[in-house]
C-alpha cells in the first residue's frame, strides 16, 4: 500500500511489518479522516460562496444547502467505501476499473486542488486582514508558510491530525455564537429549505463543488488509506465515521447560512464586487461588531489555513499514479512545492480572492461527476476489485442518480462558473 504524504502517527510498524492497532489509535484515525473532511468541505470557499449567494438570494438558498447536504451523503459514503474496500487510491481505483481514467482524474483533481489552494491561500490573507488589518498578500504569504512549516515538522501525521481537529472545534463554537447574534428568521428559512422561491443550478454546482468536489471528494477516504484504515473488517467504522463527518459538515454548512442570512435579513447590504470585498466579514462585523469581525478573521484564518493543509495534502496523493515508487521525502518535498506555487500564484493574480473562492467552488464542482461516475462503474461491474464484496444496490443507485444530477448542473453551469474569472 502506498504511503501517506505526511509521516504516519500513533501506531509504529512491529517487526512483522504489521501495523500495531490500538482502539485508542483507530479512533484517532477516523476523528482526524472526519475533521480533515470537515475542515476542506467548511473551508474559505464554502465561507465566501454562502455570504455570496445569501446576500443574492436571501433565504432562498437554504435550497442549495440541502442539495450539497444530500449530494455530499451519497458521494462520500460510495468514495470512502470502495477506496476502503479496494485499499487503493483513487486514481489507482480509475485505472484499474477503466485503464487511463486514474490519469485524467489525476490531472483534473490536482489542476482543481491547485486552483482550490490559490483561493485559500487568499482566504488566509482575508483571514488576517479581518483579524489584525494585516494586508491580503502578506497574510496569505506568512499563512503558506506555517502550512510548509507543519510538512517540515518531524510529526507532521500527529501535527497535522491535531491542527485539524482544533481548528475545527474552533470554528463550530465560533460560527455558532455569531448565530445566535445575528438572529435568523428561522421560519422563511426552513420553509424556503423545501420549497425556495427561486433555484439556480450554477449556484448550486458551485456550493456542491466547493463542499465535496474535487480534492475534498477524497480527502477523508484517502486519510484513512494512509492510515491503514482499510478492508471490510474496518468497513463499519468507516461508513460511521464517514455519516458523522457528513452529519458534522451538514450542521455547520446551515448554522453558517443562518448567521449571514440574520444579518441580510435585517436589511444590511453586503458588498461581493470591490477589489477588496470580503462578504463574510461583513456579515460578521454587521452581526457582532468589532468582535465579530475578529472572530470572523479568526474563523476564516483556521478554515482557511486547515484547506490549505488538505488541498496540498490530498492533490499531492494523486501523483503517485504517475510514480508509483515515490519516496515519503519525495511526497513531502511535492507537497511543500505544491503550496509555494500556489502562494506564487496567489501573488501574481488579479482576480479578487473572493471571486477565486467561488470560482474554485464552481471549478471542481464541473469536476466531481467524472470522479464520480467512474466509482459508480467499479462499484456496479467490478465487485473483483473489491474481493468480490456484494455492492448495496441502493448505494448504487442513489450514485447514479447523483451523478446524473451533477452532470445536468454542470452543463447547466459551465458558462456562469467561468465568468466568475473576471471580477
Amino acid at each position: 500500500m502506498e504511503q501517506s504524504s505526511l509521516p504516519a502517527s500513533g501506531p509504529q510498524k512491529a517487526a512483522s511489518g504489521g501495523l500495531i492497532h490500538t482502539a485508542k489509535s483507530r479512533r484517532a484515525s477516523l476523528v482526524a479522516a472526519i475533521f480533515l473532511m470537515a475542515t476542506s468541505a467548511i473551508g474559505p470557499g464554502f465561507i465566501t460562496q454562502t455570504a455570496t449567494f445569501t446576500s443574492k438570494m436571501g433565504a432562498a438558498f437554504a435550497f442549495g444547502i440541502l442539495a450539497s447536504i444530500l449530494i455530499d451523503f451519497v458521494v462520500q459514503l460510495n468514495i470512502w467505501r470502495i477506496v476502503t474496500l479496494t485499499r487503493m487510491r483513487a486514481s489507482d481505483i480509475a485505472n484499474a476499473a477503466i485503464p487511463g481514467s486514474g490519469y485524467v482524474l489525476a490531472v483534473l483533481v490536482i489542476i482543481g486542488g491547485l486552483f482550490f489552494n490559490i483561493g485559500n491561500i487568499g482566504g488566509t490573507g482575508l483571514g488576517l486582514n479581518a483579524l489584525f488589518g494585516l494586508d491580503v498578500k502578506w497574510g496569505g504569504a506568512i499563512s503558506a508558510l506555517i502550512s510548509i512549516g507543519i510538512f517540515l515538522s518531524k510529526r507532521a501525521g500527529v501535527a497535522v491530525d491535531r491542527f485539524i481537529v482544533g481548528a475545527g472545534i474552533m470554528m463550530i463554537a465560533l460560527t455558532v455564537y455569531v448565530a445566535y447574534a445575528s438572529n435568523p428568521p428561522l421560519g422563511e428559512a426552513l420553509r424556503q429549505t423545501i420549497l425556495p422561491d427561486t433555484i439556480s443550478f450554477a449556484t448550486i454546482t458551485t456550493i456542491v463543488g466547493g463542499t465535496v468536489g474535487g480534492y475534498i471528494t477524497y480527502s477523508g477516504a484517502h486519510r484513512l488509506l494512509d492510515r491503514d484504515m482499510v478492508g471490510i473488517e474496518n468497513l463499519p467504522a468507516v461508513n460511521r465515521a464517514a455519516l458523522t463527518g457528513i452529519a458534522a459538515t451538514g450542521i455547520m454548512r446551515y448554522v453558517l447560512f443562518l448567521a449571514i442570512l440574520g444579518v441580510v435579513a435585517s436589511g444590511v447590504v453586503i458588498d461581493v464586487s470591490g477589489k477588496s470585498a470580503n462578504p463574510a466579514a461583513q456579515a460578521f462585523q454587521a452581526a457582532a461588531g468589532s468582535v465579530g469581525l475578529r472572530l470572523f478573521g479568526l474563523i476564516f484564518w483556521a478554515a482557511a489555513v486547515t484547506s490549505v493543509i488538505g488541498a496540498a495534502y490530498t492533490s499531492v496523493s494523486f501523483l503517485t499514479v504517475f510514480k508509483q515508487d515515490m519516496s515519503e521525502r519525495a511526497r513531502n518535498i511535492a507537497t511543500v512545492i505544491f503550496i509555494a506555487f500556489s502562494l506564487l500564484c496567489f501573488v501574481l493574480m488579479t482576480t479578487t480572492p473572493a471571486a477565486m473562492l467561488v470560482f474554485v467552488g464552481g471549478l471542481n464542482g464541473l469536476i466531481l461527476p467524472i470522479g464520480l461516475s467512474i466509482f459508480i462503474y467499479a462499484g456496479w461491474a467490478r465487485s473483483d476489485l473489491m474481493g468480490g464484496y456484494r455492492y448495496p444496490r441502493w448505494l448504487l443507485i442513489l450514485g447514479a442518480l447523483t451523478c446524473a444530477l451533477t452532470w445536468y448542473m454542470a452543463a447547466n453551469s459551465v458558462g456562469p462558473i467561468f465568468a466568475l474569472l473576471s471580477k
